[in-house]
């Protein structure tokens, strides 16, 4: 699986939830906001111009680009460090202030059936969206997980 197969499995309306939930304030912090400025191509970032190019951002994704899948997952997760904290927190994961150290083997910390028991955990604190983009991409990322996760009604 592709890091663009989780946003496509996600849907659209995710996507798009994602894009309203980026922190041009964290760009800037993390040094990311010309990179995601440069990489959308847009000639300024502000949420309204991101909203505005969602479509187009969306149709780059299904291109199945997964370096630009990257820096769009980039800037969705910088601007949700807190939930992820939370979410390390929760599993039991070393991280750094939500990074993981480099090399770094978590793996052994996400038991069978983690993924149910975070989305019941935050799905009441934290916006659905970003936080199932999260659930999905810390599978993806640490499990390598091949399967895009739902949750149960």
């Amino acid at each position: 699986m592709q890091l663009s197969d989780i946003f496509l499995q996600l849907g659209e309306e995710n996507f798009n939830n994602l894009l309203r939930g980026i922190s041009m304030g964290r760009l800037k912090t993390y040094q990311l906001y010309d990179r995601v400025k440069t990489r959308l191509h847009l000639t300024k970032l502000n949420s309204e111009t991101l909203r505005k190019a969602a479509p187009r951002i969306w149709t780059r994704v299904g291109e199945r680009d997964d370096d630009f899948a990257t820096e769009v997952s980039q800037a969705i997760l910088i601007s949700h460090l807190d939930m992820i904290r939370a979410v390390l927190d929760h599993q039991g994961i070393p991280h750094e202030d939500g990074f993981f150290a480099k090399d770094a083997d978590v793996s052994g910390h996400l038991k069978e059936g983690w993924q149910q028991q975070v989305w019941e955990k935050f799905h009441t604190v934290y916006p659905a969206a970003p936080l199932l983009f999260y659930i999905n991409h810390l599978g993806w990322e640490i499990t390598k997980a091949e399967q895009v996760f739902q949750p149960a009604a």
